[in-house]
C-alpha cells in the first residue's frame, strides 16, 4: 500500500441545502441542514484512505464540540491522527450552499488551521517516510512551504492542489511535483482564459499539471508531452462539494500505486463521479470496491 501524507486543514462543514443560493440582499428558505466533517486537508486524507493507500494526517482541531468528532471521523476512515494537534479554541469550519444543481458556494473560517503555520516536531520525519504529500492552502503558508521543502529533501512526491486561489511563492512552486488546479484557480494562476492555455503555462513554474473540468473531466499536461484529456463519466450530480479533493486522493492513491497517468486519472475521475451523487464531503467518498466498480463499467 501507498503511504500518503496529508499537511493541511480540518473543518466542520455547515452545509444548507436550497433550491437556488441567495442573491446579496436576499433571504431564502433552505430544506435541509447538516454539519458534515471536511476541509480540503482531512477530505484529501479520508478519500486517499478510502481508495486504498495508508495516510497520515498533520493539522490541527480546536477544543469545541467539533474537534472530538472531526479526528474520530478521521481515524474511522483508517487515518493516522497522531500528528494531528489539538489546539485550545475553535476549530476551523466552513459554512456552504448547495443548490439543487449541486454547485455550491463555500466560506472558510481557519479556526484552529490557523495555527499550523510550521513544521512540529515529528512532521519531517513522518513526511519523509510518505511516498507522497498532499498539500493545499488553507493552512498558512509558511507551513505549507516548509511542509513541500521537507518532502522535496526526503525525496518524496509533492502534490499540491492551489485552492483557495492565492499568488504562489516561487520556492512553494519549485517544491512541487504536480500541481492540480481547478480550471478557475489555473486560470487565476496565470491570467489566461483557456484551460488549456492556462496548464501548459503553468509548466513554466511546475514540471506536470492536472486541471480538473468538472463535469468535462480533466486536463493533463506535462514537460515534454502531448495534452492528455481524459473525460469523466456522464452522471446526475446531487452535491459536489468535495469532488476535487476526492479526485485528488484517488489521483495520489492511483500514482503512488504505479497506475499509468491516463488510468490514474480515470480512476480518480470515477472517484469523484461517484462523489458527486452523494451529499457531504467526507461522507461522499466512495471505497476503492466501488471505484474499481465505477471504473470498469
Amino acid at each position: 500500500m501507498t503511504h500518503i501524507v496529508v499537511l493541511g486543514s480540518t473543518n466542520m462543514d455547515l452545509v444548507t441545502y436550497v433550491e437556488k443560493p441567495p442573491q446579496r440582499g436576499e433571504t431564502v428558505t433552505g430544506r435541509e441542514f447538516r454539519t458534515v466533517p471536511g476541509g480540503k486537508g482531512a477530505n484529501q486524507a479520508i478519500a486517499a484512505a478510502h481508495a486504498g493507500a495508508t495516510v497520515s494526517m498533520i493539522g490541527a482541531v480546536g477544543t469545541d464540540v467539533y474537534g472530538p468528532r472531526l479526528r474520530a471521523t478521521l481515524e474511522g476512515s483508517g487515518v493516522d491522527t497522531d500528528l494531528l494537534r489539538t489546539i485550545e479554541g475553535p476549530s476551523g469550519t466552513a459554512h456552504i450552499v448547495v443548490d439543487d444543481e449541486g454547485g455550491n458556494a463555500i466560506v472558510v473560517i481557519p479556526g484552529a488551521n490557523g495555527t499550523v503555520d510550521h513544521l512540529a516536531p515529528g512532521d519531517e520525519a513522518l513526511i519523509a517516510s510518505a511516498d507522497t504529500l498532499l498539500l493545499q492552502l488553507e493552512v498558512p503558508m509558511p507551513a505549507v512551504v516548509a511542509g513541500a521543502r521537507a518532502a522535496r529533501a526526503h525525496g518524496v512526491r509533492t502534490v499540491l492542489t492551489p485552492a483557495p486561489a492565492q499568488p504562489l511563492p516561487a520556492e512553494l512552486l519549485a517544491a512541487t511535483d504536480l500541481l492540480v488546479p481547478n480550471e478557475y484557480e489555473a486560470i487565476t494562476l496565470t491570467g489566461r482564459t483557456d484551460a488549456v492555455e492556462a496548464a501548459i503555462a503553468l509548466l513554466d513554474s511546475v514540471p506536470a499539471v492536472v486541471v480538473t473540468l468538472g463535469a468535462a473531466g480533466s486536463l493533463y499536461v506535462a514537460r515534454g508531452a502531448q495534452p492528455l484529456a481524459v473525460p469523466a463519466p456522464q452522471v446526475t450530480a446531487v452535491d459536489s462539494t468535495g469532488a476535487g479533493d476526492t479526485f485528488v486522493g484517488a489521483l495520489a492513491t492511483a500514482l503512488g500505486e504505479e497506475r499509468p497517468i491516463r488510468e490514474a486519472l480515470r480512476w480518480a475521475a470515477a472517484a469523484a463521479a461517484l462523489s458527486v451523487q452523494r451529499p457531504g464531503a467526507s461522507a461522499s467518498m466512495p471505497y476503492r470496491s466501488e471505484i474499481e466498480a465505477q471504473y470498469t463499467s
